[in-house]
């Protein structure tokens, strides 16, 4: 097993427009080596986004990252930091963990009526982590445990996600 590496997240994509905040658990290393959201070649985030919300997969990042803003989804993690041993969320070292000041950016997005956890590990983390700390007029928000979009998660070709993930693109065009 190799040594755990010391994570340091991405900032926060999110304008005050957000309707839906996906939220990932920690960026794999082809993201943070990156510095994008959703980096990996074989990641289905960004074909999903342009499926739900017609978006262009095919922009540069930036105009990627406006073109899903522009729709009202932000994008951030749940955790901010942690050590890691590899890409996977299971590499996360438990007790690791620094979560993002998610309560804070919540509280600042007055049109926010979902938030959407892309997958498992995001969610409960956002349940540990950052649920206890939330002001409780935001505590009805509903969370959504979707579907990971990772290539780890092979069993969901991008068909099922988009059925999995509609209630993101139901909010969007709401």
């Amino acid at each position: 097993m190799t040594n755990a590496v010391h994570c340091i997240g991405l900032p926060a994509q999110v304008n005050a427009g957000c309707r839906v905040l996906v939220l990932g658990s920690m960026p794999g290393v082809a993201s943070l080596q990156a510095a994008q959201y959703y980096a990996h070649p074989r990641n289905r985030f960004w074909p999903l986004m342009a499926a739900l919300t017609d978006i262009d997969a095919g922009l540069p990042y930036a105009a990627r990252v406006r073109a899903v803003q522009a729709v009202g989804v932000g994008l951030w993690d749940v955790i901010g930091a942690c050590d890691r041993r590899g890409s996977l969320d299971t590499a996360i070292v438990r007790g690791s963990e620094v979560p993002n000041a998610l309560p804070a950016l919540i509280a600042q997005l007055p049109r926010l009526q979902a938030v959407a956890c892309n997958g498992g590990t995001a969610y409960t983390a956002f349940v540990r982590f950052i649920h206890p700390q939330l002001d409780p007029r935001a505590a009805p928000l509903p969370v959504w445990s979707l579907p990971s979009t990772s290539p780890a998660n092979a069993a969901w070709p991008l068909p099922r996600l988009q059925a999995a993930w509609q209630p993101l693109a139901d909010v969007v065009a709401g």
